[in-house]
């Protein structure tokens, strides 16, 4: 049992929209890597056999402390006493859930919760009881990075945004939810201007569904999501729309219309799509190319892809980026094709034709990202171990990356279609509101910095 004494009583304040009874839910598997990450970050040794349990108990109460935090965001409240039990740590691979539950509430003061901890198949592993002291001024209402669940990451990334105009967005066919939804987050955060294409009465019935009024936005009839991917290009052609979203409609379908040779959009370059991950435990944004698009690039398509990879890490303020180019092995194998185009890839950035980044290959996964990985096999390359962008050997391996970050790792996630004039917004259907609006961003940062040459992070701040 851990218990803490009361601390002195707060200045006035308040908690916003709080209330008796309301709860907050965390739920994420317990892996050895956050097992590994959480005892570095609080100085406890590696967790090893005879260690690994109080590593994992003080995970899980640092679980239900962040399932309290979702109750009150935006605030810094201080923790004012405590009173917690734990019966059993978590084990590597199971599912928890952390629960927290407002149980009294002092006006302008203090806030009281009650705190569950539940392992596989609903198992008690902890419980307890929290007291927190509420900050003495009202807090600002939450961001839209804040309300969409994005962490500090992405939310630099839209608070850069801050001040630049929306960008006139031509979004094809967003006649589902989660497409319209999306396009309306990112109005409401002033990233763009809608331009809504497809079946107008298609349109605002879901707009009714979703509570959106459709005066911020553009509407746009065409009879179905191929005529509104014409009609996109169009715009773009026009000068009326500055970057495209895609809304119900495949993406083979939409790009199809951007690349057709009459339509103007292409620069001479591949297109790709860039994912933008923010993966726990990292110290900054992950980038993956191509995952989306270039089924089996050959070499001049892969110096593309990285050449494209490039310019959008230094537009969401990465200096010089980091390229790894990925394959299964660290060496150059003539038997293995992808190990010969990334010494060819590394050797053309050396030679000047892929600018404005450093470029390794071949590196295998885990001496591209891990420093000890990279020192045991007797790597000094400065991008080994480093590596802020990584480039896939084929799409298979890319999607399989980006995935597995985003459905086992817990990483947040945006992307961005690039080589095009205009940005293109290529959302998936499992992507939620926060990778949408995390997209948006990124087009409007990626936009700024081709106009004007400098990216729209390079002063702000750093990480809280």
């Amino acid at each position: 049992m851990l218990a803490a004494m009361p601390d002195h009583p707060a200045s006035p304040s308040h908690a916003p929209g709080l209330a008796l009874g309301q709860e907050a839910v965390l739920e994420r598997p317990c892996s050895a890597a956050d097992l590994t990450l959480f005892a570095h970050a609080t100085a406890h040794a590696e967790p090893r056999p005879g260690q690994a349990e109080p590593v994992a108990t003080a995970w899980g109460l640092a679980l239900m402390l962040a399932a309290a935090a979702r109750l009150l965001p935006g605030q810094a409240p201080r923790l004012a006493a405590f009173s917690l039990a734990s019966h059993r740590p978590p084990q590597p691979g199971e599912q928890i859930r952390a629960e927290a539950r407002v149980t009294s509430l002092t006006p302008g003061e203090r806030v009281g919760l009650a705190c569950r901890l539940q392992g596989a198949g609903g198992l008690l592993l902890a419980e307890g009881s929290l007291e927190l002291l509420l900050p003495a001024a009202a807090p600002a209402p939450p961001g839209p990075a804040e309300a969409a669940g994005l962490g500090w990451k992405f939310a630099r990334l839209l608070a850069a945004c801050e001040g630049v105009p929306p960008l006139p967005t031509a979004v094809v066919a967003p006649t589902d939810d989660l497409s319209l939804g999306g396009a309306c987050e990112a109005a409401r955060a002033r990233l763009i201007e809608p331009l809504l294409i497809g079946p107008a009465a298609a349109i605002r019935a879901v707009a009714e569904q979703i509570g959106w009024d459709l005066s911020d936005a553009t509407l746009i009839e065409e009879a179905d999501a191929h005529a509104a991917a014409r009609r996109a290009v169009a715009l773009v052609q026009q000068g009326q729309a500055a970057a495209i979203m895609k809304g119900a409609i495949h993406t083979d379908a939409l790009l199809r219309q951007v690349t057709r040779p009459e339509s103007g959009l292409r620069e001479g370059r591949r297109l790709s799509h860039v994912f933008v991950l923010d993966v726990p435990g990292r110290e900054g944004l992950m980038l993956i190319s191509d995952a989306a698009i270039n089924i089996a690039p050959d070499l001049a398509a892969k110096a593309d892809i990285v050449q494209n990879a490039i310019d959008l890490a230094r537009a969401i303020g990465i200096a010089e980026p980091r390229v790894g180019i990925l394959s299964a092995v660290e060496t150059v194998n003539p038997d293995i094709p992808s190990t010969l185009d990334a010494a060819a890839l590394s050797k053309m950035a050396e030679r000047g034709q892929i600018r404005g980044g450093l470029v390794d290959g071949p590196l295998a996964m885990d001496n591209a990202v891990d420093v000890a990985a990279a020192r045991t096999k007797g790597l000094s390359s400065v991008v080994a171990g480093h590596a802020d962008v990584l480039i896939a050997p084929n799409l298979e391996a890319g999607n399989m990356l980006a995935k597995q970050l985003v459905f086992l790792s817990g990483a947040d996630t945006g992307g961005l279609v690039v080589g095009a004039r205009v940005p293109i917004m290529l959302t998936s259907r499992a992507d939620d509101a926060a990778a949408r609006l995390a997209s948006a961003a990124l087009a409007v940062l990626y936009r700024h910095w081709r106009i004007s040459g400098r990216s729209l992070l390079s002063e702000a701040p750093a990480a809280p």
